[in-house]
């Protein structure tokens, strides 16, 4: 939902940054690279360890590479299908780095085991949103926003972390509880979207053997 909204307003930020970067020698698939590694590294060293305001800024700084890497490709005029499997790859990647370790300091330094289910609801909840949205592309089965999509994970996972790391008790429990039920409904709303997807283009044919069974 937040990426509809904001996508022009982001790209008239981040375009001039793709050029330069470009321009100094830098590739795409470089800097998804460079941000997912950043935020694994600020995740696992920072929240996972307690250090949750500073973390949640150096997470935040590498997440904002996931918005340059595409300002570089539309600056080339051109992507390539490695780089947006690759791009897919790490987005997942860095998500379960930032929940898994919320979490991890949720069971470990704040001894709250409910929290840290709903860190791992968030987790399991987001990769299976983002999973049958690149699903429905791959058998041509186009679907539109959703509630709860990467972008407001992120901001919403970000900004719990970020004021419980200064000092405001309640926000973390909040905005994470908040997150795992719109996780949840966003799973029922993808399959709804699918589903209605499906009957406009008129799918009534069987799938062919295997293909309910491809991934590994």
């Amino acid at each position: 939902m937040l990426n509809a909204l904001a996508r022009a307003s982001v790209s008239r930020v981040t375009d001039p940054i793709g050029r330069g970067l470009l321009r100094a020698g830098l590739g795409p698939d470089l800097v998804t690279v460079v941000g997912t590694v950043g935020v694994v590294a600020g995740a696992v060293g920072l929240l996972a360890t307690g250090h949750l305001f500073v973390g949640t800024l150096v997470v935040t700084v590498f997440v904002m590479f996931d918005l340059l890497d595409g300002a570089m490709a539309r600056a080339r005029g051109y992507g390539t299908k490695f780089g947006l499997v690759l791009d897919a790859s790490c987005d997942r990647i860095a998500d379960g780095a930032i929940f898994g370790s919320v979490a991890f300091y949720c069971f470990t330094q704040r001894d709250d085991r409910w929290l840290g289910l709903a860190c791992l609801l968030i987790l399991v909840g987001g990769q299976v949103v983002s999973y049958v949205k690149a699903r429905a592309d791959s058998v041509e089965l186009h679907i539109g926003g959703a509630i709860a999509e990467r972008a407001e994970r992120n901001v919403v996972g970000l900004v719990g972390t970020g004021l419980a790391g200064l000092g405001v008790p309640l926000a973390m429990p909040i905005c994470l509880w908040i997150l795992a039920a719109a996780c949840l409904a966003t799973v029922v709303q993808r399959l709804v979207q699918v589903r209605a997807a499906a009957k406009a283009a008129g799918d009534g044919a069987p799938a062919a053997v295997g293909a309910r069974d491809t991934e590994r």
